[in-house]
């Protein structure tokens, strides 16, 4: 069995997130439901224990406070992955700097791709499904009258159990430590 991968998410649940996830369910409706975030860490393996893992967690992101993202324009990942998504705009250099303060001791790991924040809309089968979809999302998008911004105020450190099916393991605030000292 191989090593389970672990992840750092920011849920978006507000009306952004819920217009990517009723999105996503239109475009792909054979795709498991994964609920609408932004990926601070990456999938990877832990090179330490879960209870380290958080313990890193726990230091860093209690030192960092919340801050809030604005969500820009349609795009894709094509021709690299046949991914659609929302580019971060405001802030994403607040989302860079808590990566790579995070992508360290048993968290660390060299990552495929450059890390770019994001919300995915939706991963499709192919670059010609990955186009059409990102047509429809950017008409969609572009008539959404809803917020853009989201707060990054809570984390939540995942694990995958079976592919694209994840279980969150503990909250990570921003700001505030997990256990009083």
């Amino acid at each position: 069995m191989p090593k389970p991968r672990y992840a750092l998410v920011a849920y978006v649940r507000n009306p952004a997130g819920e217009f990517v996830e009723n999105l996503r369910r239109e475009l792909h409706p054979d795709l498991p439901h994964l609920p609408a975030h932004l990926t601070i860490l990456p999938p990877r393996p832990l090179q330490t224990t879960e209870n380290a893992a958080l313990q890193v967690l726990d230091r860093i992101c209690g030192e960092s406070q919340p801050f809030e993202v604005h969500l820009g324009e349609v795009e894709t990942f094509i021709p690299v992955t046949p991914t659609v998504y929302i580019r971060v705009d405001s802030h994403a250099s607040l989302m860079c700097e808590l990566h790579s303060q995070l992508n360290v001791d048993g968290l660390g790991f060299n990552e495929e791709w450059p890390y770019i924040p994001h919300l995915t809309v939706v991963k499709m089968t192919s670059e010609s499904g990955a186009q059409n979809a990102s047509r429809i999302a950017r008409e969609r998008w572009a008539k959404y009258t809803g917020s853009r911004c989201v707060l990054l105020d809570n984390l939540t450190f995942v694990r995958e159990e079976d592919q694209n099916h994840w279980v969150d393991l503990a909250p990570v605030p921003l700001g505030r430590r997990l256990v009083s000292r």
